[in-house]
């Protein structure tokens, strides 16, 4: 028997569903509201069930298999080209549905709670980070206005903030001083947070064998190991590690036409988060280390840092995947024994 595929557009309260009816032919559009959607795919045959990538999908994703279906995330700018005209739910509901059914698509791997929630906890602690650096530069502008010149560096500048502001006190306003303090209280309150968002990673990297292993990579600290762990799930999702490097946006976009290919910059598609925590720790190891690996150093006579760091990330990117996708702990200076297609395995490997 041929199994149904529906292609099911998502949203908060009214959702749009569309498929073809595997007996007859029928093409079938259905509008469900959010109580409906449940219920409807209960009492159905084991069917594939393709979502858009967004918001909620995985949630709908992990209710809907639970019924017994197998569901496809397609991200969004894979599902955009097959919209034929105007953009309503019933022509994304169809966009997804002819999409699911293309031999080359490429899925999204459907998340689980725990793997939701660490992403959460980066999300917060994205959020909060980029909230304590403007309200940091708004207080450093307020008071240069005033003569006063803070420190480079936040933790210093902090340190001195208290004193200078006391020396402003006999000069300014009430109101205009008072407010000063509340914002350095804010700052104070927005690094406790950040702080304990940490804390909770660090407790949940603990229990978590792949992310304590991923740390032993140079560049990898505790951000890159949770947030590797959580996105990928299931390494073998991906086929190799050059295809999660082009996931993150790590690998040069082409173009060519009449057989000539040129490579261009880095694609920068998929996740901007780990593709920047990634490329952070590649700069810090080209800072740190006195003597890079020899390849490195190649590398750094006749290219630009920043053109390495990439470089960096993305073999370190590759790693990550080698050491989740087959259980491996990290090894310097590691060669692999992959043969060279069509000659035997050697013994012992």
């Amino acid at each position: 028997m041929k199994v149904t595929t529906f292609g099911l557009d998502l949203a908060k309260s009214v959702f749009q569903l569309h498929w073809v009816d595997t007996a007859t032919g029928e093409v079938c559009r259905r509008r469900l509201r959010r109580e409906q959607v449940l219920p409807f795919f209960a009492n159905r045959e084991p069917a594939v069930v393709a979502m858009e990538a967004c918001g909620s999908a995985h949630y709908w994703g992990r209710q809907v298999r639970a019924l017994g279906h197998e569901v496809k995330l397609i991200a969004a700018q894979l599902v955009r080209p097959f919209v034929p005209t105007n953009k309503t739910d019933a022509a994304d509901a169809r966009a997804i549905w002819e999409a699911v059914q293309r031999p080359q698509m490429r899925f999204v791997a459907l998340k689980d709670e725990g793997q939701q929630s660490v992403l959460a906890l980066h999300r917060m602690r994205e959020q909060l980070v980029k909230a304590r650096t403007m309200q940091s530069n708004q207080l450093r502008g307020l008071l240069y206005e005033f003569g006063v010149v803070l420190p480079v560096g936040r933790e210093r500048a902090l340190l001195v903030l208290p004193d200078k502001l006391e020396q402003l006190a006999s000069r300014l306003p009430a109101m205009l001083l008072t407010m000063l303090e509340r914002q350095q209280a804010r700052l104070a309150e927005l690094t406790k947070d950040i702080v304990a968002i940490e804390l909770q990673l660090k407790g949940w990297a603990k229990t978590n064998a792949p992310s304590r292993r991923l740390q032993d990579i140079p560049g990898v600290g505790l951000l890159t190991a949770t947030a590797a762990v959580a996105m990928i799930g299931e390494a073998k999702h991906f086929r190799s590690g050059r295809e999660f490097a082009a996931c993150l946006g790590l690998v040069p976009r082409q173009s060519g036409t009449g057989g000539r290919v040129k490579l261009l910059g880095i694609s920068k598609r998929g996740d901007v988060y780990l593709r920047t925590l990634l490329i952070h720790g590649a700069r810090a190891v080209l800072n740190r280390r006195r003597e890079p690996e020899p390849w490195l150093q190649k590398l750094l006579a006749r290219r630009p840092p920043n053109v390495v760091a990439v470089a960096l990330a993305n073999k370190m990117a590759r790693m990550i995947w080698a050491l989740l996708a087959h259980g491996r702990t990290y090894e310097p200076g590691y060669v692999s024994t992959r043969p060279v297609r069509g000659q035997p395995v050697p013994q012992g490997h």
